[in-house]
């Protein structure tokens, strides 16, 4: 483990731990505590400077934490009730339609499971779990992510390399836009085999206080059990679902 520790990483955090914790410090008394010398200090905290993430202030130059700290702590502690609340609700809908379901979020141009929740015959071509990565263009949740992500985010998904896992990948423009349209409007994604054949994929988005999209709820399965004619059932319990834990996040329809 220790060959993927990064010092420099670390030293920084330490400079931040610091600052946290004694707000108002000079660089002499921040490489005092952290062990680091003046000049090292010095680069760290005009690194953590440039990125936000420190606020320095006066002719002699004290520093307190910046305001994307603040934007990571409300970010961490939205995930956190978003993953405590999500536990109930999954365990609720995977007993509803006993089918392995997902929660999703967005990490720059890909989405990753943060929760799943097994069904009594579970799924192994979709074996993967928490911290499984996957490109936005592939599938439900992928799809509900990207149609609700900022512009530069698609921009960036429609520029870059599309790979095909499937006959069924959408990685054509025109049809990923067809596909992400057609899911704006009807307020969930279907997909059909595009990450593994004969599996089928439904996805709901998952709004936040300011109405942002924070995550998607998922529910997957063969084929021959998510039948086209009897899909609505399923398609109603996933967007209750994930209305439920909009909710509970505070998000208000109005």
């Amino acid at each position: 483990m220790a060959d993927y520790i990064i010092d420099a990483v670390e030293e920084a955090i330490e400079v931040l731990s610091l600052i946290a914790r004694n707000p108002g410090l000079g660089v002499t008394e921040l490489s005092v505590r952290s062990g680091n010398t003046k000049a090292r200090t010095f680069r760290m905290l005009r690194t953590l400077e440039k990125n936000g993430l420190v606020f320095r202030s006066g002719q002699a130059p004290i520093y307190t934490l910046g305001l994307k700290v603040l934007y990571l702590g409300l970010a961490a502690e939205g995930q956190i009730a978003l993953a405590r609340a999500a536990r109930s609700c999954m365990r609720e809908l995977g007993a509803a339609c006993d089918e392995t379901v997902q929660l999703r979020i967005r990490d720059g141009t890909e989405s990753i499971c943060v929760a799943r929740w097994e069904a009594s015959h579970r799924l192994q071509m979709l074996a993967k779990g928490w911290g499984a990565r996957r490109p936005l263009y592939v599938g439900a949740s992928g799809k509900v992510l990207l149609s609700h992500a900022p512009q530069d985010i698609k921009d960036s998904v429609f520029s870059m390399e599309r790979i095909s896992y499937t006959k069924a990948t959408l990685v054509g423009r025109s049809n990923l836009k067809q596909a992400m349209h057609k899911i704006a409007q009807a307020g969930y994604g279907v997909s059909h085999g595009e990450l593994v054949a004969d599996a089928v994929s439904i996805a709901a988005p998952i709004r936040d206080a300011n109405a942002e999209v924070v995550a998607a709820i998922s529910v997957a399965g063969p084929a021959s059990r998510l039948a086209r004619e009897d899909m609505q059932g399923t398609i109603d319990l996933v967007v209750g679902a994930a209305r439920k834990l909009s909710d509970i996040l505070g998000y208000r329809d109005e």
